[in-house]
């Protein structure tokens, strides 16, 4: 055999095998090859196979699981594949299957021959912190991991791999309750780990070798991080989402506890420092450094999207009374220092979701680090006067926050201060629209210049006129499109620096509500979206992954729509009660495709009970009976949840 058809054939055996769990079993060698590709011996002597690229896929979807299958509904289940076209003419479908790395509060490798415990927490002296309601006092772990990136570095220097070095960078975005039940969201400050993962030559399978915790120390601990996305630039953008109201923390018990548990002080942490964006860059030896971005706006950062100018940053605000903000760099690669600016929604309709064109205000212009010195030095009353109440003063502005209304004056000459750490309020007052519901995930489909953004809730605020949004549109929300463009001018005339800048928004895919819950009790219908989060796009396949976190669907699902075909697919269901997150879709590493995909606090059952304690009502009460007690046997009484990936994808170049 010469060595050009060799090396074409262990190419088709690559793109054939893509990842583990792959259909090998279905033959071996040379016939298997043939089988698959739809070819022959003869076409096979002839033929040089290299040649033979992916052109597309379709995902066949999976159906929800029921009662009749209550295991499949009480764990990650996979039942779905993909099609894929090759230049030849030739089709292969790959099963799709679900791995994990660990399930969290379970030991793994530390790098160093011991382990450490997965989803720890650490405080600002990054020593572990206990959960003192519990026997023995263990350390507190999280079950619910988050925003995943996967990416590669050059020069790996990690011991124990014996095929490709890939690393993972994974954060957790909170804790639900101590063993005692008592909530414990947001009272702890968040871990964020790198991943060292010995990635199979052959097979694509990745395994954990090492689980290093990031010191987060020197950007004083992080706070809530959610979604995240890989830079262009092989960097980890994290998020902090729900900025603590610094004009009320003297009453806010939840920071209050942060505080103590991160620095052992109740009253040292600064709610200023927190609501931004970190971004952790890893080092070669499976370590991560982190630093925190002062000057991309203090909001509810959720999964951020630079767009191929490597420059242009549009931004989640997971917030009631939310905006849509975009950041431009002023150097490619480089966060630390730019403009900010918030959208106006200028409304065209109304049903549907709605749509607009869209304008945009400048905040401000700043470098992070002149924002961080005034976040170190000013207090919110150096910024700002708020009012809850009319204070029948004309100097005061009216505006929408938090879902309430706020009466606001700026201190003169804090306008910068104001624009980058009370962006919220500043937006709102400078005119921008400030009325979106939960915007989360955003992603960008470069070639078409369109980008996409997850709105998990149409509701009150997006319906009543807030910032000039006054959209029909169901309470299972939507994913809008946005179309890119540049030219663009600002508020007061002045060009934006970008040729990927938001002109306008218009809803993509739409959930839908039921009038009265299904046989299962789904609220919202299971063939559709419903709260769409996480999202991602994948430009080889063509397809917009959607991650939902939905009070709405028993079981929440990861869906793949087809943005040429049109063709929503449910790709995987999680457990009930369970949110989807860690979305990443890779399209290539080391030759392999990956979708980075996690799941947070299975089992948080949405219940009613009467005064004994007796379910009577609500999304899960058709389930819980029946799922508590197999959701409890696997994943640690409730308090673990997946960090993993799906496997089965072809190679994609």
């Amino acid at each position: 055999m010469s060595t050009s058809l060799d090396l074409s054939r262990r190419r088709i055996l690559k793109a054939l095998s893509g990842a583990p769990l792959l259909p090998l079993a279905a033959g071996s060698g040379t016939s298997f090859l043939l089988a698959a590709c739809g070819g022959s011996s003869a076409a096979i002597a002839s033929t040089d196979l290299a040649s033979v690229t992916f052109s597309a896929a379709s995902f066949n979807g999976m159906a929800a699981p029921t009662l009749a299958n209550a295991a499949a509904m009480a764990t990650t289940t996979v039942a779905s594949s993909l099609t894929a076209s090759y230049s030849d003419g030739t089709k292969q479908n790959y099963a799709l299957a679900y791995e994990t790395f660990f399930i969290t509060g379970g030991q793994v490798p530390n790098g160093t021959g011991g382990t450490t415990l997965s989803g720890g927490y650490y405080d600002i002296n990054n020593q572990p912190i206990a959960d003192k309601s519990a026997a023995g006092n263990p350390q507190f772990y999280s079950d619910c991991p988050d925003g995943s990136s996967l990416l590669t570095l050059s020069n790996p220097a990690v011991a124990g791999v014996s095929g490709n070095t890939v690393f993972a960078v994974v954060q957790f975005e909170y804790t639900s309750r101590d063993a005692a039940g008592n909530s414990m969201y947001g009272r702890l400050p968040s871990p964020i780990a790198v991943l060292t993962l010995d990635q199979n030559k052959t097979t694509g399978r990745l395994s954990l070798v090492k689980y290093s915790n990031v010191d987060t120390s020197a950007v004083h601990g992080l706070w809530i991080t959610c979604g995240a996305s890989r830079s262009p630039w092989n960097t980890h953008l994290s998020s902090e989402e729900y900025e603590p109201d610094a004009t009320a923390i003297a009453t806010n018990a939840q920071f209050q506890a942060f505080s103590q548990n991160l620095y052992g002080d109740p009253t040292r942490a600064n709610p200023y420092h927190y609501g931004h964006l970190p971004e952790v860059t890893v080092n070669p030896d499976g370590t991560g450094s982190i630093r925190k971005h002062y000057c991309l706006g203090r909001i509810s950062h959720e999964l951020v999207q630079v767009m191929p100018d490597e420059r242009t940053v549009l931004m989640g605000d997971d917030a009631t009374n939310g905006g849509l903000f975009m950041f431009i760099a002023d150097a490619a690669r480089d966060l630390s220092s730019g403009t900010l600016y918030v959208a106006k929604w200028n409304q065209k309709t109304a049903e549907n979701g709605g749509s607009a064109d869209l304008g945009w205000i400048k905040l401000g212009k700043a470098t992070s680090a002149e924002i961080k010195t005034l976040a170190d030095t000013l207090g919110a009353a150096d910024i700002l006067d708020v009012k809850t109440a009319d204070p029948s003063d004309a100097s005061y502005t009216r505006i929408a926050f938090s879902g309430k209304s706020n009466w606001v004056k700026f201190m003169p000459g804090k306008e910068k201060a104001a624009a980058f750490l009370e962006t919220h309020r500043y937006a709102a007052f400078k005119g921008g629209s400030l009325g979106f519901t939960k915007m989360e995930g955003t992603t960008v489909n470069a070639r078409d210049k369109i980008a996409y953004l997850a709105m998990s809730y149409i509701q009150a605020a997006m319906k009543n006129g807030s910032g000039g949004i006054s959209v029909q549109g169901p309470n299972a929300g939507a994913i809008y499109a946005l179309n890119l463009k540049g030219g663009q001018t600002d508020d007061t005339g002045a060009a934006i620096d970008s040729q990927w800048v938001p002109v306008d928004m218009a809803a993509l895919l739409l959930g839908e509500d039921l009038s009265a819950p299904d046989a299962l009790g789904n609220l919202a219908n299971p063939d559709k979206i419903a709260n769409p989060d996480n999202i991602k796009f994948s430009e080889k396949l063509r397809t917009l992954f959607i991650g939902e976190d939905s009070g709405l669907h028993v079981n929440n699902f990861l869906w793949a729509y087809n943005v040429d075909t049109k063709l929503l697919s449910r790709v995987m269901s999680c457990p009930a009660g369970a949110e989807s997150t860690g979305l990443h879709a890779v399209d290539d590493i080391n030759g392999f495709a990956y979708i980075m995909s996690n799941f947070q606090h299975p089992g948080d059952w949405e219940l009613t009970r009467d005064a004994n304690g007796n379910v009577t009502g609500g999304l899960h009460s058709k389930v819980y009976a029946t799922l508590d007690p197999l959701e409890k046997q696997n994943y640690r009484n409730l308090q673990g949840a997946a960090v993993g990936y799906l496997t089965g994808l072809p190679t994609l170049g």
